[in-house]
């Protein structure tokens, strides 16, 4: 009998680590699933591209593992039995029962409403494809003139604000954040993003804290109304709730506690990839939510789960940080050098340079997705290669 291995979810996570685990294991030995609600390969990092209006490359996800031994479902997963080794999904023939012999969680995660009401009637996000989607035509309907507030103050506000002000320079986009925007950057990162807001004509509302979301426009707890036409919300995201409704031990937000090879605690026939999980990272901090985080847990556990069903010994470092990547717009961004930690540093890296630098980290992210069987690199020599290609990026 073959060994199934049932992995729920697509995105970089769960894509990277199906074909990293056909790379290692024999198809003879093993039977790999691939579960996907969308039949492409959604590249989530460019969303905020795809809502302005950029066309991105299509990949459909049966052609990327064809031949390599993963067989790919389009099908929504809509409930996971971890005591029977069962999960529930819906496919366009109706319901069906997959059972696993070990499981890999990567279902990823959604947008964040935080209980603020009017988000779910009101507002646009970029958590998925189809917000993006819809998010693009209602960008295409307003005239010139027309309000944008994108609310939130880290990466994906950031991306999606100077995105949609870059594309369309007609409309008068503002950001609307809690706290400040961007200031977990360095003074010089600092500096450089308030200059493209000026470049952009972006307007800032930092420090508002955002206690509903109508038709047009928001409320604020302390500066009254913003007005806009269309509010777009990128303050934060969280996990699908499936996981919190099964037997596996799972943190106060949702996540499934997994340990340092991203195997869960409760449950050792279940592995959690990506958002769906909390583990450690280097100084013993959580790991956050992000595509950085995404590739290293991926290799984590599809080399530890192959270890372990071909008796080998099972691997095992510390994940951790080398840089924050920010596009502002096409041809500028930020490269925030920060600590394993995470932890930003005084190197700053911006402009045209730092564009083809984030560029060069998005195509090889995608790179190792539609390349399923070679062979990926460690994750320390991962981070050396992007060191190294940076800084000759940065003497060109």
């Amino acid at each position: 009998m073959k060994h199934r291995i049932v992995v729920l979810g697509a995105g970089y996570a769960g894509a990277i680590a199906a074909g990293r685990l056909a790379r290692r294991l024999h198809r003879d030995d093993v039977e790999i699933t691939l579960v996907n609600g969308d039949p492409l390969f959604v590249e989530r990092v460019r969303l905020h591209q795809l809502a302005s209006g950029q066309d991105l490359p299509r990949r459909p996800l049966r052609d990327v593992y064809a031949g390599s031994g993963v067989r790919f479902r389009q099908a929504w997963v809509t409930a996971v039995d971890a005591d029977r080794k069962t999960v529930d999904v819906t496919t366009e023939h109706g319901a069906e029962t997959l059972g696993y012999d070990t499981l890999v969680y990567a279902l990823g995660s959604t947008a964040a409403d935080h209980g603020v009401p009017g988000v779910a009637e009101y507002a646009h996000d970029l958590a998925g494809k189809q917000g993006a989607l819809r998010l693009r035509a209602r960008l295409g309907e307003l005239a010139p003139g027309g309000t944008v507030l994108v609310v939130g103050g880290g990466l994906t506000a950031i991306e999606a604000a100077t995105e949609i002000a870059e594309a369309r320079p007609d409309l008068e986009v503002a950001i609307a954040a809690r706290g400040g925007v961007g200031d977990w950057l360095s003074e010089k990162a600092q500096r450089h993003l308030r200059g493209a807001f000026d470049r952009l004509g972006i307007t800032l509302h930092e420090r508002a804290d955002i206690t509903r979301v109508e038709a047009d426009g928001v409320v604020t707890g302390a500066a009254g109304r913003i007005p806009a036409q269309l509010t777009v919300w990128t303050a934060g995201f969280t996990v699908h709730p499936i996981a919190a409704a099964t037997t596996l031990e799972v943190s106060d937000t949702g996540r499934i506690v997994v340990d340092g090879t991203m195997r869960s605690v409760s449950h050792p026939d279940v592995y959690a990839v990506g958002d769906a999980a909390i583990a450690e990272g280097a100084g013993g901090k959580p790991l956050r939510m992000s595509c950085a985080t995404a590739t290293p847990m991926a290799w984590e556990a599809a080399d530890a789960l192959a270890a372990r069903l071909t008796g080998r010994k099972v691997p095992q470092t510390t994940i951790g940080y080398a840089s924050q990547c920010i596009s502002l717009g096409r041809r500028d961004a930020i490269v925030q050098r920060v600590t394993h930690e995470d932890e930003v540093t005084s190197t700053v890296i911006t402009g045209r340079t730092g564009a083809r630098i984030k560029e060069l980290i998005c195509a090889a992210t995608v790179w190792s997705v539609a390349h399923p069987t070679m062979m990926l690199p460690s994750r320390r020599r991962h981070l050396a290669a992007s060191t190294a290609a940076e800084m000759r990026l940065v003497t060109q």
